[in-house]
C-alpha cells in the first residue's frame, strides 16, 4: 500500500517550506499566485486529502471527507467558489481532497472512482457540457453540481442569461448602443450558448444589429477576434468572461482604441483597478460555494431531497 502524503511530502514536492502549504490549504491571501498554483497542481496529481484539524484529531471522531473536482486549477472565478465552500466545510467538520478535471469526462470519471474507493462523504463537481452526468447521478444525494444544470442531482448554476442582459442594460443606460460581443464556443452550453443567447435576444428586443465572434475561452482567442468587430463607432465590446475581457483590452491598446468601453464577467476587482475603462459583474462565485457546501451538507445530514438553484449576480 502506498504511503499517505503528508504536508512534508507536498512541501517537497512543490519546492516550496512545509508553512507555504499551510497557508494556501488555509487559502492565506499572502501566498503568491505562482506559488499558490505549483501547490494546488501538485496537490491535485497525488489526490492529497489535507490532515483534520488539531480540534478534530483531540476529540478522536472519524475522518469526514468531501471531494471536490474543480475544471481548471488556474480558473479565478472557480477559486473564488472553492475558497468559500472550504470555509463551510472546515466549520463543518470535513476534510477536503481536491482534484482537476480539465474539462475532460474520463478524468472526471477516475476522480469519481478514486473519490469511492475511499469512501468519501459526498462530492462538489464543477460542471461542464460534456460532463458524464449519468456516472455523476450515481452518488444520488451525495452530490452537488456547480456551475450548470442538472435534473439528475442537486446542482446550482449561474444565472448567464440574467448576467448578459444586466451588462446590456447598463450599457444602454449610459447611452451606449453601438456594441459587439466576444464570447466562447456555443458548444459550450453555459458560458458559450447561454451568453451568446442572451446577447442575440436583447439585440432582437432593442432593434439592434448582433454583432458578435465567438472562440475558445481564452485571452488570447479573443484577442485575435477582436479585429472582426470593432468598427470607427463602436462604442463597447461586451465579452463573455474576464478572461475574455483582458485579451479584448491587450488588442483595444494595440490599436488605439481605448475610448471603447470593455464589459466582462466575473467581478474581478484587480482586473477593474489595472483598467478603469472596464466593467465586470460579479456573478457571484463565493455565494454560489457557500451554497454548493451548505447544500451537500444538508443531504449528507437528512435531507434526501434534490435541488436545483440559480445563483443570481450581486
Amino acid at each position: 500500500m502506498s504511503k499517505k502524503l503528508t504536508i512534508l511530502d507536498i512541501a517537497k514536492l512543490s519546492g516550496v517550506g512545509k508553512s507555504t502549504v499551510s497557508r494556501v490549504l488555509t487559502n492565506d491571501p499572502k501566498v503568491k499566485p505562482e506559488t499558490r498554483e505549483k501547490v494546488e497542481r501538485v496537490i491535485a496529481e497525488h489526490g492529497y486529502v489535507p490532515s483534520k484539524s488539531a480540534q478534530s484529531m483531540r476529540g478522536g471522531g472519524v475522518q469526514k471527507v468531501i471531494g471536490v473536482i474543480i475544471s481548471r486549477l488556474d480558473s479565478p472565478s472557480e477559486n473564488k467558489a472553492v475558497s468559500s465552500m472550504l470555509n463551510v466545510l472546515y466549520s463543518a467538520g470535513y476534510d477536503v481532497v481536491i482534484m482537476e478535471s480539465q474539462f475532460d469526462p474520463d478524468k472526471t470519471n477516475e476522480h469519481l472512482s478514486v473519490l469511492r474507493k475511499r469512501n468519501v462523504e459526498g462530492v462538489i463537481v464543477f460542471g461542464f457540457t460534456e460532463l458524464d452526468i449519468d456516472r455523476v447521478s450515481l452518488w444520488q444525494e451525495k452530490v452537488v453540481v456547480i456551475a450548470m444544470d442538472t435534473d439528475q442531482v442537486s446542482s446550482i448554476n449561474y444565472d448567464n442569461q440574467g448576467l448578459i442582459q444586466a451588462v446590456l442594460n447598463k450599457l444602454q443606460a449610459q447611452g451606449v448602443n453601438q456594441l459587439a460581443y466576444i464570447g466562447v464556443d456555443p458548444k459550450d452550453k453555459t458560458t458559450g450558448l447561454a451568453r451568446l443567447n442572451a446577447f442575440q435576444k436583447w439585440c432582437d428586443d432593442n432593434d439592434q444589429h448582433a454583432v458578435y465572434r465567438t472562440g475558445e475561452l481564452h485571452h488570447e482567442s479573443a484577442y485575435q477576434l477582436v479585429d472582426e468587430v470593432v468598427t470607427d463607432s463602436l462604442q463597447a465590446i461586451v465579452c463573455a468572461s474576464d478572461t475574455l475581457a483582458l485579451g479584448t483590452i491587450k488588442r483595444l491598446q494595440e490599436l488605439g482604441r481605448e475610448d471603447i468601453v470593455v464589459t466582462g464577467v466575473g467581478g474581478n476587482e484587480l482586473l477593474s483597478f489595472l483598467f478603469p475603462n472596464i466593467y465586470s459583474i460579479d456573478p457571484g462565485y463565493q455565494q454560489a460555494g457557500e451554497k454548493a457546501a451548505n447544500l451537500l451538507i444538508s443531504q449528507l445530514t437528512g435531507n434526501k431531497s434534490i435541488s436545483h438553484l440559480t445563483q443570481e449576480a450581486v
